[in-house]
């Protein structure tokens, strides 16, 4: 299993590309396809076929499958080959596994070096009711100034409808060039608002640090917003730059829908040494685990923050922690996505993103559709969510609830007489 080609993201597709993804790069010739459309379907058919998780396909007959989509159809075009790939697809009734075509795959390859052009929206699916739902806003995003939310549902993108929408067709419509405009509505509670985004360049900043002066002392403040190509050599040199500085350590995993797998591991790494961080078993049974091996970085006392847009390489890292008991878990109940992502490049430049695993935390909990419970549950009060929303300065600070649970929790580790010293 080539870890650095694995995903963990928590969304199926993203509008604004961000870079959550890894890829395998195969060398194909594109001739036969150029021949005939028929051939990119197949080489999808066989991918699945080969590598999916679920061996019954959802209760499908996939050689059936073949006949149906392969055999006895004839294709007059690519438009038409990648119509019927997607139709493919939708039997197996997973949202993260999915296909790209070339323009979606070479954002996605873009968006691994840290920057990408879009809205800074990302989107998820939600299993039950199969709407589109705002995951995070990034922040310093066209989407975070314009108030846009996690759990905001996606009604409508330029007045077309999103319902039965998939998740590549929202991509397509939100992507444009730099400068454009994108008219979103969304659904809040019970509210129905309009925004007009203009699309923009954006940076990618996985990493953010502050220096806390909290009651436990100097606090180093980290936020992992997501685990890129550049996450891992970001976090060690965060924690290198605060460890002589600091007493005490608050990660923040809220809003962050995941990335790489092995950037969660290497970041794992730098808090703990001879333990499991995660175990992953395909659809044959065969299991990979992930070891922490005498690569940490700090053993100062960690809090980690999570919410529920907190998701897949997030679940990971943090039910790593949680599991091996390095860190105390605080915040709301996190996303649940338990399933890694295998994206293939295909003949004719476009890609296929292929659910290829589930992913166990070290005590073998399966997270998916469950997520990570906090040691601590506490969650944010909608006018505590306003505030923070509206001035997002006070984020990491005493005056955000979960931080300052957080410090307490921090307070009690270092003052075993503190009213908090019972607090797990």
């Amino acid at each position: 299993m080539a870890t650095k080609g694995l995903v963990l993201g928590s969304t199926a597709a993203l509008a604004t590309a961000v870079a959550i993804i890894g890829f395998q790069l195969a060398s194909p010739s594109v001739a036969a396809f150029r021949e005939n459309p028929k051939e990119i379907v197949d080489e999808v058919w066989q991918t699945i076929n080969r590598d999916y998780v679920d061996g019954t396909f959802n209760r499908n007959d996939w050689r059936q499958v073949r006949r149906n989509f392969v055999e006895n159809r004839e294709y007059a075009s690519k438009a038409d080959a990648y119509r019927a790939v997607r139709e493919m697809l939708k039997l197996l009734d997973d949202p993260y596994t999915r296909f790209l075509d070339p323009e979606q795959f070479r954002s996605m390859q873009i968006e691994t070096s840290g920057e990408l052009t879009g809205v800074g929206l990302q989107l998820g699916m939600d299993d039950k009711t199969k709407e589109l739902v705002v995951i995070a806003p990034i922040e310093d995003s066209p989407a975070a100034a314009a108030g846009l939310k996690a759990r905001d549902v996606l009604v409508s993108i330029n007045g077309k409808s999103t319902r039965d929408m998939d998740l590549n067709a929202a991509v397509s419509l939100i992507r444009g060039p730099v400068n454009t405009k994108v008219q979103l509505q969304v659904r809040r509670g019970t509210q129905i608002l309009d925004f007009e985004l203009t699309r923009a360049r954006i940076e990618l900043h996985a990493v953010k640090t502050e220096i806390r002066d909290t009651p436990a002392g100097k606090v180093g403040y980290i936020s992992l917003r997501q685990f890129n190509a550049n996450a891992a050599a970001d976090m060690r040199k965060a924690i290198q730059t605060l460890n002589p500085q600091v007493s005490s350590y608050v990660l923040d995993l809220r809003s962050n829908p995941g990335g790489l797998l092995y950037a969660s591991a290497e970041i794992a790494r730098m808090f703990m040494d001879n333990v499991t961080i995660v175990s992953t078993i395909d659809r044959k049974g065969e299991s990979e685990r992930l070891i922490a091996n005498r690569q940490s970085i700090t053993d100062k006392p960690l809090v980690v923050l999570v919410d529920g847009s907190s998701a897949s390489a997030s679940e990971i890292l943090a039910g790593a922690l949680q599991d091996n008991k390095r860190a105390v878990v605080v915040g709301a109940p996190t996303f649940g996505k338990g399933l890694v992502q295998s994206v293939q490049s295909l003949s004719d430049g476009s890609g296929l993103a292929v659910t290829i695993a589930k992913y166990y935390t070290p005590s073998g909990r399966d997270i998916n559709k469950s997520g990570i419970k906090p040691d601590i549950v506490i969650e944010l009060s909608k006018a505590d969510s306003e505030r923070l929303s509206q001035n997002r300065e006070l984020i990491g600070t005493m005056a955000d609830p979960q931080f300052a649970k957080a410090v307490e929790v921090l307070v009690a580790r270092t003052n075993p007489r503190s009213p908090s010293a019972t607090l797990p």
